[in-house]
């Protein structure tokens, strides 16, 4: 086993595709393949499956993959304090980012670690919440924004903010149209369409509308914000979500927002990383980035509904 096939291990489950990975490592596809097959042989162990839809790694694999990106940002690191000395942050930091905060986070994000710190590569990946924690679990983040405000089990959590959640669409009933609130006791039975039951925004709507004896009534599920948007404009039902959803959306192609109250729903975001291994030097420099940009966004008014959480003495990195 040498660092290139670890390199090339990394890269086909990042892009999930021999094919894909082939072409971004400018390797020929039938010597990758080979590369995996004589490692797998080395080791004694099938590390990824394909099929017609990919390639995804087996356990043996998720684990190699936890170890192998270690190694190599320790290379990184080794490389650039030789080369550039010990203060200069360099290599590749993976971020998830819900999809509600995408918009508001990840191109002021790129900017300002591209202007600052010139030789970190950040990745970002997006997706509905309740796959972030499955990526992070799996060693694929070094950085994420997950829905939760404690640590769990390999898994650090620094609680940044609270968003309040709003109802978009139009209700009915006695519900005024020019009304900015909703209380929640007018959402009994009214049609809703909302994320699949592993999301965390519908364990939360179901948690809320239980204890308050309330009739969720959700007519579909769809893990896709655009099209949740799309049919609470159409009118056909409604669906909740933060206000980072639509924040660079244009306000024309709306829905009607309203405040959910009585009680107010809110839900807790924490920034997280796995405490498995000593978290890389630019991995707290992106982080503490991230910490600045969300500040400046909740100041600005941009990101309607935010609440900032303070930030306790000694939890940096």
């Amino acid at each position: 086993m040498d660092v290139r096939q670890l390199r090339y291990f990394v890269s086909i489950v990042d892009f999930g595709s021999l094919g894909k990975a082939a072409e971004k490592l400018f390797v020929a596809q039938p010597s990758l393949s080979q590369q995996m097959a004589r490692l797998e042989e080395e080791l004694g162990v099938s590390l990824l499956l394909r099929s017609n839809h990919g390639v995804t790694p087996t356990a043996k694999g998720d684990a190699l993959y936890r170890h192998a990106r270690t190694v190599l940002r320790q290379m990184e690191q080794l490389k650039q304090e030789v080369t550039k000395g010990a203060g200069a942050e360099s290599g590749t930091v993976a971020i998830g980012l819900p999809t509600t905060m995408a918009s508001v986070l990840a191109v002021p994000l790129l900017e300002r670690i591209q202007d600052r710190y010139p030789g970190i590569r950040v990745q970002f990946f997006e997706t509905m919440s309740g796959y972030l924690n499955e990526l992070m679990v799996n060693g694929r983040l070094d950085l994420g924004i997950l829905f939760r405000e404690s640590d769990t089990p390999g898994i650090t959590a620094m609680p940044v903010l609270d968003e309040t959640l709003y109802l978009f669409g139009d209700p009915g009933g006695d519900i005024s149209p020019r009304s900015t609130t909703c209380p929640l006791t007018k959402l009994s039975g009214i049609p809703m369409v909302a994320p699949g039951v592993s999301n965390g925004l519908r364990l939360l709507l179901e948690r809320t509308f239980l204890s308050g004896k309330v009739d969720l009534n959700i007519v579909a599920d769809i893990d896709s914000l655009p099209s949740l948007l799309l049919i609470a404009h159409s009118g056909r039902a409604c669906t909740v979500l933060p206000g980072s959803a639509v924040a660079q959306w244009d306000q024309s192609r709306l829905p009607k927002m309203r405040k959910i109250v009585d009680p107010i729903i809110r839900r807790p975001a924490s920034i997280c990383w796995p405490n498995g291994v000593p978290i890389h030097s630019a991995t707290i420099a992106v982080r503490d980035t991230l910490i600045e940009l969300i500040k400046e966004q909740v100041m600005r008014d941009t990101w309607k509904g935010v609440t900032l959480r303070e930030r306790k003495a000694g939890t940096g990195g």
